[in-house]
C-alpha cells in the first residue's frame, strides 16, 4: 500500500471522473495501445480493473480526508500494463495536487 498526501481533499466523484477521462487517452499514448480500462467507485473507493485482461482489481484508491491509499493487486506488480497505469496516476496525483506537492506518507 502507498499513502500519498495530496495536502487538500478531494472527492471519490472527482477523482474518478478525472481518471476516467485521462487514464485510456494517456495509457495509449505512452504504451501505444489501445486498452481500455473500467474505473468504477465501489463503496467509496475508486477501483481501475481490465476484466478482459486481469482478474479482479489493479489498483483500488480510497480517499481519507487528504490523503489517497492506494492499493496495487499484488498479482500484477511487474506487469507492464500496470507499471504505466501507476506512472499515469503519478502524474494526474502531481496536478491534483499542485504547488503545494504530494508527501509520501507510506510506501511499502
Amino acid at each position: 500500500m502507498k499513502i500519498l498526501n495530496l495536502h487538500k481533499a478531494i472527492s471519490a466523484k472527482e477523482l474518478l471522473h478525472l481518471i476516467q477521462q485521462k487514464l485510456d487517452p494517456l495509457f495509449k499514448k505512452q504504451r501505444q495501445t489501445e486498452i481500455h480500462f473500467t474505473c468504477e467507485n465501489k463503496n467509496g473507493a475508486i477501483e481501475i480493473s481490465q476484466p478482459d485482461l486481469y482478474e479482479g482489481f489493479l489498483y483500488r484508491i480510497e480517499i481519507k480526508g487528504d490523503e489517497l491509499w492506494i492499493t496495487r493487486s499484488e498479482h500484477y506488480i511487474d506487469d507492464v500494463n500496470s507499471l504505466t497505469i501507476e506512472s499515469i496516476l503519478n502524474l494526474l496525483f502531481e496536478k491534483l495536487a499542485g504547488k503545494q506537492g504530494i508527501t509520501f506518507v507510506l510506501e511499502g
